[in-house]
């Protein structure tokens, strides 16, 4: 059954998407990476893998709400499987809430879901639809976001090792994205998560956009991503700049700049400017950069603020961190607006430079950036190694009280739980 048909009368009943006909399953082809290996084209493992659980609503406990998406339509939760115990994350959006348009953005992002099959792409096989309600479950990411990480733990910056470790895995997400024939477009912060085995993952397949026309990979694309005002900070220049000449997957390595000046200083380079300055910044060549020292005087700080970014990477981090702007996503009484100084590494700096250069021909590929020095410390270390730069953050636990609230209801006109206060989400799924 489609989850565009969604009458209340006639399908009481708990059906899973068939979206095989709809889609064709590439999942069998076999891409070769930077170093020659192949992609198994498989899908979460270990503890991620939720593909044996069952499509029933009433085998699932919602034990607390973890953030909202898609334009507030959509409720996300974790959830335990009855049967097997397993925690999971549940994405729950009343169709009958949705555009047209919105349902075909909610239609896409599934049947994305059914073509990619990559280690580092968040995607859901498990989806189904109970009258108006569309269920779409995923692995839970114990560590939550990227983002959520810097606001709650990091608000200087992570560590260099921690940094190269998440960026490691968004490229080898990108790579395949980009050989796929695919541009994101959504390269952020929020869009990185981190599963409580250390998994990194990138999310935000709603806006993904294909460069394949008639059977053949367009040089430039045209379209302008939605919600793309929440997007400006990340975007390219030449994706805002809308002309003639387009953009291509180029786009998505600027925007993996932006994020690693994100978790380096734990702002985002011009999100304190109003959109129609940022919009003139970017497109006249505002030069953007991780700065070792903080352009702002200290004030009330009175010297260096000690860093809460954990372990230090050994390779030339201090005790704090600067950037080129500072967020004003946190209050001033939350955050010191000035950081102390701080010195990126070199390979860091290179990093930026190559991703944020104004002409897209002039930045590298992704399998090309997975070659570069900053990250040889990746392949050095664990996985539990990576983890534990994440302390003092844990992961997300079963709570041992009851569940918060039973399975949501078949009913089209159910009323969701209160929007959470986008400073108390867990996760934020913008």
């Amino acid at each position: 059954m489609s989850f565009l048909d969604c009458s209340c009368i006639s399908h009481a009943q708990v059906q899973p998407v068939d979206i095989d006909e709809r889609y064709e399953d590439t999942s069998h082809q076999f891409l070769q990476s930077s170093d020659g290996s192949e992609y198994t084209l498989q899908g979460p493992a270990g503890g991620d893998d939720i593909t044996g659980l069952s499509a029933e609503p009433a085998h699932y406990q919602l034990l607390g709400e973890l953030g909202r998406g898609f334009n507030n339509l959509s409720q996300v939760s974790m959830a335990r499987h009855s049967p097997t115990g397993q925690l999971v994350a549940l994405k729950h959006t009343n169709l009958d809430e949705c555009t047209e348009d919105e349902l075909l953005q909610l239609m896409n992002e599934v049947l994305l879901s059914r073509l990619f099959r990559h280690p580092n792409l968040l995607t859901s096989r498990l989806v189904f639809s109970s009258c108006c309600q569309l269920w779409v479950l995923t692995p839970l990411m114990s560590y939550g976001s990227a983002d959520s990480l810097l606001r709650t733990y990091f608000p200087d910056g992570m560590s260099e090792s921690l940094i190269a470790y998440l960026l490691h895995g968004v490229l080898k997400a990108l790579e395949y994205l980009h050989q796929m024939g695919y541009v994101h477009r959504g390269v952020k912060a929020s869009h990185i998560l981190l599963s409580g085995e250390g998994r990194v993952y990138l999310s935000g397949l709603h806006s993904v956009y294909s460069m394949m026309r008639e059977g053949k990979r367009m040089r430039a694309v045209f379209d302008m991503p939605h919600h793309s005002p929440a997007l400006l900070p990340w975007l390219s220049p030449e994706l805002l700049r809308q002309d003639l000449h387009g953009y291509g997957v180029k786009s998505d390595i600027y925007s993996l700049g932006i994020v690693a000046c994100e978790l380096g200083s734990g702002r985002v380079p011009f999100q304190d400017m109003a959109p129609t300055q940022m919009l003139l910044q970017k497109l006249r060549g505002s030069h953007c950069c991780l700065l070792d020292v903080t352009p702002y005087p200290l004030g009330e700080l009175g010297g260096l603020k000690v860093s809460r970014s954990g372990v230090d990477s050994g390779i030339g981090e201090s005790v704090a961190t600067g950037s080129l702007t500072h967020s004003a996503t946190a209050p001033p009484t939350d955050r010191p607006q000035s950081p102390g100084p701080k010195n990126h590494s070199p390979t860091l700096h290179n990093l930026v430079q190559l991703c944020l250069q104004q002409q897209p021909e002039l930045r590298p590929s992704a399998s090309a950036l997975l070659t570069h020095a900053f990250f040889k410390q990746v392949k050095r270390q664990t996985r539990d190694a990576f983890l534990g730069l994440l302390y003092p953050a844990a992961p997300l636990a079963s709570p041992e009280d009851p569940p918060v609230s039973c399975p949501p209801t078949p009913s089209c006109h159910a009323a969701m739980s209160p929007t959470l206060d986008p400073a108390e989400a867990v996760w934020d799924f913008s």
